[in-house]
């Protein structure tokens, strides 16, 4: 199956309307897909041998979506093809006070892959340019300097976190980030049930 057409490109506006949530292109039923996944997660465990071996690259993967998207099944799924040794997983909740005192990269920063590891994120740093953004308390509760509050902040977060990628890149993190897409009623129905 080609990823390509899955890949959102940088200022992509319409990647979201341009993917429906329920597709499965190349994908021939149920059977189909637990083989590929087989197939994938044994290439991963290859990959991961070589990651560790080579002791030059750390790989951080990135997973976010709306509550219900499937993040923590598809972390599972991820990890069963891989060592337990040789990761980790972070899930980012709500910022703890010693969080609070720092930037707001900094408890990133802090469980960042070691070279020859994988890293696992369950949410992230993009929190601050999604979720902060649409709870202004949230920013006020991480006490910047007034000045610093500006109508450009989250633009300058934008920069922020494109100069920290980069930075990660250039000393050897290879970054992949994947948005689980899920339709309104499809994370409804999945609410309800884990209600139940």
């Amino acid at each position: 199956m080609n990823v390509e057409r899955f890949r959102v490109r940088h200022k992509d506006e319409h990647a979201l309307r341009d993917h429906k949530p329920g597709e499965t292109p190349g994908m021939h039923g149920k059977k189909d897909a637990r083989e590929r996944m087989g197939r994938g997660l044994e290439l991963l465990r290859e990959r991961q041998e070589l990651l560790f071996a080579q002791d030059r690259y750390a790989l951080l993967l990135v997973f976010q979506g709306m509550d219900g998207a499937g993040k923590d099944s598809a972390i599972k799924h991820v990890l069963s093809g891989v060592s337990p040794q040789s990761t980790t997983v972070h899930a980012f909740k709500a910022p703890s006070e010693e969080e609070r005192d720092h930037d707001y990269l900094w408890r990133v920063n802090r469980v960042l892959p070691e070279r020859g590891r994988i890293g696992i994120f369950n949410r992230s740093h993009y929190e601050e340019v999604l979720t902060v953004r649409v709870h202004p308390r949230l920013l006020a509760a991480e006490r910047l300097p007034p000045e610093h509050v500006t109508r450009r902040i989250w633009d300058e977060r934008f920069e922020d976190i494109n100069a920290f990628e980069r930075y990660l890149f250039r000393n050897g993190t290879i970054i992949r980030k994947f948005f689980l897409h899920v339709s309104r009623a499809e994370q409804r129905r999945r609410m309800r049930v884990n209600k139940q």
